[in-house]
């Protein structure tokens, strides 16, 4: 009975990893999809419209 006791807890651990997996993988794109990539565009593009103007006010430039 040692080694049932023994394989539960990784078989456990294993379900919930693959549970996990697979929730993660459907949640991705959806009908939020076009709304979160419109913010994440947006966010890289105040990043990089900010980038050359910080980058030249360094001094180790």
């Amino acid at each position: 009975m040692d080694y049932v006791s023994a394989l539960v807890p990784p078989i456990v651990m294993a379900a919930f990893f693959i549970g996990l997996v697979r929730v993660i993988v459907k949640t991705q794109g959806g009908a939020a999809k076009a709304k979160e990539d419109a913010a994440v565009d947006a966010a890289l593009a105040r990043t990089q419209g900010a980038g050359p103007a910080a980058g030249a006010a360094s001094p180790d430039a």
